[in-house]
């Protein structure tokens, strides 16, 4: 008989995005392992991006429960359009922010603790009691941002007690997310938002983090049990080694101001000026929703005629577009404590044996796993003349046909395998469960 796993998430298909992929690919799987997963989702969401094309990689064996949400973004984005973006994690400088949007970005971050999605809180703690009970469910797995996912966790669990042991999953951290400096808290509100954090981080059975240096820091907040399961890539990544018509680097994802690589978009500007066969055959492609201000700026640049903007494309798409590229663009944010962050696409990078370019601070958890599996190059942001030889290099190999073969270390990064891996961390919270 298969165990069951009740599993609260705020994404799901036909959410577009990073965000779904991840509990969309472990339920895929997890039936393979002997779970049962129960999914609670909202019955109407406000997503800031959406994608039909995922809803068919649902596992029928996935049993849904949908209940309704109250949230204010619609409310708010009649105020200034801007706070769609806020909504999907996107902020500007606070020099670029207008005084509507500076208002929307204190609201939020000040009356809407953790999140904008806090209503959904108590009437699903008050329902998922109930389910609990009625469906005999053991485990609970609570996955965030946003975080108010974690906070029902956090109400279960203090109800049910023992009788339920709970996963805290974090596909990003909560007070050290890149934008958490953006929100323009008050005193109260950050002490607010830290003791939430922490009583999760202690209440919850098992901790798990996406990135190596997100599992040291909530053990420093005290977590019991911290899990590392990275983000992966699924079998539809196909491997496609064909020479494109252009040396191509493209960028596939979102792509916000505050991870806008400057000295990347300098070095292609001194390329295209200096070298007249580099500036010929070279293409910049975005796949994706990239910053208005960015645009302006390469626009307003001699990499203008050599910038391809194809917009917001289905995951199936998008990944089509990453085999027809040379290169693989990926930005972080240019701050220390970003360093832990692994965005989902590397993965999937990864998966098309493409090289990959990647920007951000040193000594980041994006720069280990390129070095461990030979996939690629990274970069600190103000480091011009490496990166400027390391174009020189790939867009070399470019015109010798020498195409990038994929690595068999990349494997364990596949979502079965790190399925695996969760169904081993879900057996080991059974067997302490029976022994008590």
């Amino acid at each position: 008989m298969n165990k069951k796993i009740l599993i609260i998430t705020y994404y799901w298909p036909p959410a577009g995005g990073p965000g779904v992929q991840r509990w969309l690919k472990f339920t895929k799987y997890l039936p393979e392992f002997g779970y049962e997963p129960h999914v609670y989702i909202p019955e109407n969401p406000s997503y800031p991006i959406l994608d039909q094309s995922l809803v068919k990689e649902i596992n029928p064996k996935v049993k849904i429960i949908k209940k309704p949400i109250w949230e204010p973004y619609q409310l708010a984005e009649k105020i200034t359009k801007k706070n769609k973006d806020f909504k999907a994690g996107q902020f500007e400088t606070s020099k670029k922010l207008g005084l509507l949007s500076r208002l929307s970005v204190f609201i939020r971050g000040n009356f809407f603790i953790p999140d904008a999605r806090k209503f959904w809180i108590k009437p699903s703690i008050a329902f998922l009691t109930d389910y609990i009970k009625e469906h005999k469910i053991d485990i609970l797995i609570t996955t965030g941002p946003p975080h108010s996912m974690h906070l029902i966790g956090l109400g279960l669990k203090q109800i049910c007690k023992e009788n339920l042991k709970w996963i805290a999953d974090f596909r990003d951290p909560w007070t050290k997310i890149s934008y958490y400096s953006q929100l323009k808290l008050t005193h109260k509100s950050d002490k607010k938002h830290k003791e939430l954090e922490k009583k999760v981080m202690q209440t919850a059975d098992v901790v798990i983090s996406t990135s190596y240096t997100d599992k040291e820091n909530f053990e420093k907040l005290g977590a019991k049990n911290v899990v590392c399961i990275t983000n992966g890539f699924d079998s539809e990544v196909n491997i496609l080694n064909k020479k494109t018509l252009k040396f191509t680097l493209s960028y596939v994802g979102m792509l916000e101001t505050l991870r806008n690589p400057v000295n990347l978009w300098n070095v292609l500007s001194e390329l295209i000026s200096q070298n007249p066969e580099f500036a010929s055959h070279f293409c910049l492609k975005f796949v994706g929703k990239i910053s208005n201000s960015i645009l302006d700026e390469l626009n307003h640049s001699i990499i203008k005629d050599k910038m391809v903007n194809i917009g917001y494309l289905s995951h199936t798409e998008s990944i089509n577009e990453m085999n027809n590229s040379d290169l693989l663009l990926i930005t972080n944010f240019n701050n220390e404590q970003s360093k832990g962050i692994i965005p989902g696409k590397l993965f999937e990078y990864l998966a098309t044996g493409k090289g990959i370019l990647s920007l951000g601070p040193k000594n980041a958890d994006v720069e280990k796993i390129l070095n461990d599996t030979k996939s690629g190059k990274h970069f600190t942001y103000h480091d011009h003349e490496n990166l400027k030889s390391f174009l020189i290099n790939e867009f070399e190999k470019w015109k010798n046909n020498l195409i990038a073969n994929s690595n068999l270390k990349n494997a364990k990064f596949h979502r079965k395998m790190l399925t695996e891996e969760l169904s081993n961390t879900i057996f080991s919270i059974f067997q302490k469960k029976i022994q008590n």
